[in-house]
């Protein structure tokens, strides 16, 4: 029954005085338009789904076909220089697991799964590094990519990196798509832990009634946007990441003018400025002694490229294809480290990891690597058995990071640099602050106690908000909280409350 119909209807039953009978219709009717809704909405997702399929495809195949090419050419001796050829390569296989992790943090964002890491980075170089990355195809095509940061930026910040970068390369990635001639800007402003990311551009812009569903899972914009190429899920990942990191995103826009994006994120400073890891561009030594290496895995290709990479770092590294031949390595090298595939044939890499453990003690360290998403394993006896779990594919320099962090090695100094500052003195707070955050205090000891890690993390990004010093009280506290010492965390919300 069309709408006018049913109305006229509706009003016939309620003059002769059919009241029930109305009431009854309207919610048949009401009824009948929301399965209607429902039914246009899920036939709208499964045409994004249809999109997003075709355009994978070809976001595969793209890559696929220059990686199977070139190789085909090294292979014969023919073509460009292997170091070119290399960096095809290279470049084609970064994009395809740019797309399969893209695909990943949607399922992962979707199940509540994705997880935040927590690190310092040196914040004027992070942006200026990942302004850099889009020189070459702005210049391609023809357009003015300009950074403005102002010169007081904090050296360093608080953040996951990885996610942080993510957001502003699918931002600019899109401004520089969608703009054909003119500039593509980003301002980066910080006051109070706050910073602020614009990503401006003078493209085609967005209809008003896209905005919202651009940013959803495989949807794009209509008009001369939905001839672009992309899958439709930069920008959606882009508003997840934003809001899992507790920030927001906004989007501003005129067709045939231009858009802008704002991001806002809480990136707090560390409480002291890290230790740097030397360049990863040629072979640094670490100090001291020779440290023992000893990496399982199935793949000879994946062993044989970390072996030469942690032998050129002075490491030695011995290695096994599978549990059994890992273990009786074990016995005979005495490893400080062990850096164990999990998916093996025959024993896993967690029935490994536990027998390590046993035989091996605490002493040894275990690192697992998996190219699963979720990061989870099995414990014994209350203890994990592995002390730190990286998925592939990661880059080398986390994988030093890391090795590094589990090993405490200590690296030469930098030959320039200046002094780093004094951040030996007391973070008390001031006393009409330290009145505001009495009630945090309280509230993180109680949560201590009670070992309920997430609300603690809630109270600290609270007292973080309160102002500088502050938020330099959470920094510390945050340290405690990543090492998971509740002790020292406890002890230091007794002492800034006065208890």
């Amino acid at each position: 029954m069309q709408p006018d119909a049913a109305q006229t209807l509706l009003a016939a039953l309620r003059e002769r005085g059919e009241t029930a009978h109305a009431d009854a219709l309207t919610a048949l009717f009401e009824e009948r338009d929301s399965l209607v809704r429902a039914k246009e909405a899920a036939e709208a997702a499964n045409e994004a789904k249809t999109r997003f399929l075709a355009s994978v495809s070809h976001e595969i195949r793209s890559p696929l076909n220059a990686i199977y090419g070139y190789a085909q050419l090294l292979e014969r001796g023919e073509g460009r220089n292997p170091a070119e050829a290399g960096k095809v390569i290279r470049r084609s296989a970064e994009h395809l697991s740019n797309l399969v992790e893209g695909l990943l943090d949607i399922a992962q964002v979707e199940s509540g799964c994705l997880k935040l890491a927590r690190d310092t980075i040196r914040f004027p170089a992070f942006v200026q590094q990942v302004v850099d990355m889009f020189a070459p195809q702005a210049a391609m095509k023809g357009l003015t990519l300009k950074l403005e940061a102002p010169p007081g930026l904090p050296e360093f910040v608080r953040t996951d990196p990885k996610r942080l970068r993510q957001v502003l390369i699918n931002l600019l990635s899109n401004a520089i798509k969608f703009t054909d001639r003119g500039a593509v800007t980003l301002k980066v402003h910080y006051r109070n832990q706050l910073a602020r990311f614009e990503v401006a551009d003078s493209g085609i812009g967005i209809a008003p009634e896209d905005i919202e569903r651009i940013l959803q899972p495989f949807e794009r914009g209509g008009g001369a946007s939905a001839e672009r190429s992309g899958i439709g899920l930069g920008l959606a990942i882009t508003q997840a990441l934003v809001h899992m990191m507790g920030g927001e995103l906004k989007v501003e826009s005129t067709p045939g003018e231009g858009s802008r994006f704002t991001v806002r994120l809480m990136l707090s400073q560390p409480l002291t400025p890290p230790v740097d890891l030397p360049d990863g561009e040629t072979p640094h030594l670490y100090l001291g002694r020779e440290r023992r290496l000893l990496l399982i895995d199935d793949d000879p290709a994946h062993r044989e490229a970390l072996r030469a990479l942690l032998e050129a770092r002075g490491f030695r590294v011995r290695s096994a294809a599978d549990g059994e031949e890992g273990l009786a390595l074990a016995g005979a090298m005495q490893p400080d480290l062990a850096l164990l595939d999990v998916s093996m044939p025959g024993m896993s890499g967690w029935e490994v990891a536990a027998m390590l453990r046993q035989r091996h003690g605490p002493r040894l360290r275990i690192v697992m690597l998996t190219g699963e998403a979720e990061q989870s394993g099995p414990v014994e006896e209350g203890t994990p058995i592995s002390d730190f779990f990286l998925t592939k594919p990661f880059d080398f320099a986390v994988l030093l990071d890391v090795i590094s962090q589990q090993l405490a090695l200590e690296w030469p100094a930098p030959k320039a640099g200046g002094e780093p500052a004094d951040h030996s003195g007391s973070a008390a707070l001031p006393a009409l602050m330290a009145v505001e955050a009495l009630p945090h205090m309280d509230e993180i000891a109680r949560l201590v106690r009670i070992g309920h890690v997430r609300a603690i993390e809630a109270q600290i990004n609270a007292l973080a908000a309160l102002g500088p010093q502050a938020a330099a009280l959470a920094e510390r506290m945050r340290m405690h909280l990543d090492a998971f010492d509740l002790k020292a965390l406890a002890a230091l919300a007794r002492t800034e409350n006065g208890t």
